[in-house]
């Protein structure tokens, strides 16, 4: 597995040759989980099924049972992925924010992780 690195700000990475990339990692996958949720299905004119359901899913639909069954679905369907320990969301209804800690950890095949925090804006 080889994914191009993002920075803190989520941009690709250039100019570093091959340490711009994260190659048969834990980290690698992270990114993997980490970029898998900030994307809504449908928004990709490639693949209109890749991506996190949360508009036909998980927004307005139910309960935090339902949409951490959805969040864990995803992280779990992710290249690499083999489990997750320790997994916990907030959602902040005033501004509509949700966060995923980084107290929850990875199982990959090729080590855990843990996931960086991830805050997905729907206001």
């Amino acid at each position: 597995m080889r994914v191009r690195a993002l920075d803190a700000n989520g941009d690709m990475t250039f100019g570093r040759g091959s340490a711009n990339f994260l190659v048969n990692s834990p980290q690698a996958v992270a990114q993997l989980v980490q970029t898998g949720l900030g994307l809504f299905q449908k928004t990709w004119f490639l693949d209109v099924t890749v991506g996190m359901p949360w508009l036909s899913a998980v927004i307005g639909y139910g309960t935090k049972a339902i949409y951490d069954l959805a969040i864990q679905n995803q992280i779990l369907s992710t290249q690499g992925m083999t489990s997750i320990d320790n997994y916990s969301s907030s959602l902040d209804p005033v501004t509509r924010r949700l966060t995923i800690p980084n107290t929850v950890t990875l199982n990959t095949q090729f080590g855990s992780t843990p996931m960086p925090e991830t805050t997905l804006d729907f206001g």
